[in-house]
């Protein structure tokens, strides 16, 4: 093996979305519970794109509301196939615009990438609790197939609407995720030791529980979901230099913690 190969492997870990993750001080579930996800919160569609990507993102909840009702674990790793894709169809297709017009991509494909690794190691996780059957496993073979091609081509034809449509998603997969919640406090669903993984990735107290690991991913939705919307109205504003942004933010508040913290309290 090549040494720097080697050293890459070894030392490059996934790392979580939050901030509140990476602290060095292991997380409590009264921590967890106090992050602020903003529940309910909601974008209203303002175009007609907007509604297209809103009951299409509904139409699509039908499915697994069906089929898994409140099996939470089967359907989260349902969920985590999927949610899994945007981030990394938007990253390729990025990718491959900034080679053809030898342009920077102005901050889209790290983020992206990072969105898809967050949301694969929240699948990594769910697979720790279950074993799907092997007809669950072709149904989410397929369902991925098709979301894989059919979000590819949305997001050729209309980025703008990709995002929005996966920032509606996030909406979704935060509702879920607090109703599994509500499942384990109502005792439907016992409330087991978290996985190592979890535990590990979010910096999790070592007796962390399922609904400390759910209360975390919640909250990474939370990011994605905000970041999508977010994502979706610069490339409507014309806007899509998120670096030049980011930079004019931290040179005007000439503190980017200040600009955060109060970010987060406004």
């Amino acid at each position: 093996m090549p040494y720097e190969v080697y050293r890459e492997v070894i030392e490059t870990i996934p790392l979580p979305m939050r901030e509140e993750f990476m602290g060095t001080k292991k997380l409590s579930t009264e921590q967890l519970e106090k992050i602020n996800f903003e529940p309910g919160k909601h974008y209203t569609p303002q175009t007609a794109g907007d509604k297209v990507a809103f009951y299409m993102v509904k139409a699509l909840r039908t499915l697994p509301d069906t089929y898994f009702g409140r099996d939470h674990y089967m359907r989260a790793v349902m969920l985590e196939t999927i949610a899994a894709v945007p981030g990394m169809v938007g990253s390729m297709l990025r990718h491959l615009h900034s080679l053809r017009n030898m342009s920077e991509d102005n901050g889209w494909i790290s983020h992206l990438l990072h969105e898809a690794e967050n949301e694969r190691m929240h699948l990594m996780t769910w697979m720790k609790c279950l074993q799907p059957s092997l007809f669950n496993r072709l149904i989410i073979l397929g369902a991925q197939g098709v979301f894989f091609n059919a979000y590819f081509f949305f997001y050729l034809v209309s980025p703008k609407n990709a995002h929005r449509m996966c920032g509606y998603l996030e909406e979704e997969a935060v509702i879920s995720y607090t109703h599994f919640l509500d499942d384990i406090d109502k005792g439907i669903i016992q409330n087991s030791q978290a996985p190592a993984i979890a535990i590990d990735y979010y910096n999790l107290h070592p007796n962390a529980t399922i609904r400390d690991v759910v209360l975390a991913v919640r909250a990474d939705e939370a990011v994605h979901r905000d970041a999508n919307h977010f994502l979706s109205d610069r490339i409507a504003n014309h806007q899509e230099n998120i670096i030049a942004e980011a930079r004019n933010i931290s040179k005007e508040s000439n503190d980017y913690k200040r600009y955060h913290t109060n970010h987060r309290h406004a």
